[in-house]
């Protein structure tokens, strides 16, 4: 049985840090229903983070809308709350005045972009302003320079995986987990409130603390030791275009594996590997010996070897290849529900897909009954009843 068996949880629809937040949830045991726009809202991507959720459709703006939700509030454990700070407090929904109130025992996560208390806290924004305000995205990407002004190349931001999913889902999803724990042992509810500032701060928490000791993360971005700085910690593309290994010789017993299977040693770059007037040489040395060969020639050279030279697999490679997916964590007693046969597919819920069923399931409900469905959303049929 997954560890969060019999968790009911109300997820506001959202972008990727809200679904994803459910989804965790959900993969372990929780039974999700997605609250969607009875309208959708106009978003850049498709919510593909919908594995075992169900949904319905609620206009929130309406008394209607409001009242159903509310009277699913006393029946469930987490709600999860998207919205930018004073959303809810707009629709009547206020965590402290209304939903606790409601029900004593519920957990209210909410996750924003910034701080809700700093100067960008109603603003719009976006997983690389959040890492851009939070001084993480300083720390990224190349020291190459290039024409006319002979500049280092602008910050790369990671795609939106630090921010969103790292500093905001997941921080979210442990909040979470916090929030039972502590109501296993009062029986009372809390909101918990996570932002995708403060959470990528914390995942850079070393990083940030490197930069205060000499030959960590003390120089410019792009010329440390493991910012790709370091012609040890570094990609190189191989003989076939488009191909890399990627190098994590730090330690001398690693560095002397990479050596040996690159066939070089200290003379063809002058000196001692931690002489860093010597790294741009030592670099210009591995980039040739990486080029010498084709990528599968160096995944021979270096399998079943201490020089962490690993190949740079894309993602099509690993699906043609038949990489299994696998839940993050392994629980002995209590595990994850494994994802479908196939890892690798989409899994899109349609507004209002599976919410009859999880209806019925939690509380008996029926349609036609209790509620009823129509262009306005799912909305009492009898408040009585209810």
């Amino acid at each position: 049985m997954p560890a969060l068996n019999n968790v009911r949880v109300l997820e506001l629809a959202g972008l990727a840090p809200g679904p994803f937040t459910g989804l965790l949830l959900a993969d372990n045991g929780a039974s999700v229903l997605r609250v969607d726009r009875v309208q959708p809202p106009n978003i850049p991507s498709p919510d593909v983070l919908a594995r075992n959720k169900s949904s319905i459709t609620l206009d929130l703006k309406s008394e209607e809308g409001k009242s159903f939700l509310l009277q699913l509030i006393p029946r469930v454990d987490i709600l999860i709350d998207p919205f930018r700070p004073g959303v809810l407090e707009k629709l009547g929904l206020s965590p402290h005045d209304v939903l606790l109130k409601l029900n004593p025992r519920l957990i209210v996560a909410r996750l924003t972009g910034f701080r809700r208390d700093g100067k960008y806290a109603h603003m719009a924004g976006h997983d690389i302003n959040y890492l851009a305000v939070s001084g993480v995205l300083s720390m990224l990407g190349s020291a190459a320079k290039v024409p006319p002004l002979n500049h280092p190349l602008p910050p790369s931001p990671p795609g939106n995986i630090l921010a969103d999913f790292a500093g905001g889902g997941l921080m979210c999803f442990a909040g979470i987990l916090l929030a039972l724990v502590a109501r296993s042992q009062t029986g009372a509810g809390q909101i918990v409130e996570t932002n995708m500032v403060d959470g990528v701060s914390y995942l850079a928490m070393a990083p940030r603390k490197f930069t205060k000791i000499p030959g960590q993360w003390d120089q410019p971005r792009g010329n440390n030791l493991v910012d790709g700085g370091c012609p040890y910690y570094a990609v190189y593309e191989c003989q076939d275009d488009g191909k890399y290994m990627s190098v994590a010789a730090l330690e001398p017993q690693f560095f002397e594996a990479l050596c040996q299977g690159l066939g070089v040693c200290e003379k063809d770059w002058g000196g001692k590997r931690d002489d860093r007037t010597l790294w741009p040489a030592m670099k210009r040395v591995f980039e040739t010996k990486f080029r010498s060969k084709t990528r599968a020639e160096w995944e021979t050279v270096f399998n079943g070897t201490d020089a962490c030279c690993l190949p740079v697999l894309t993602h099509s490679e690993m699906e043609a290849n038949g990489y299994e997916h696998r839940p993050a964590v392994t629980l002995s007693e209590t595990p994850s529900i494994p994802e479908t046969a196939n890892g690798w597919s989409i899994d899109i819920l349609e507004r209002g897909g599976g919410g009859e069923k999880l209806l019925s399931d939690w509380l008996g409900w029926k349609e036609g009954r209790e509620y009823v469905v129509d262009s306005s959303g799912y909305r009492s049929n009898n408040v009585a009843k209810l």
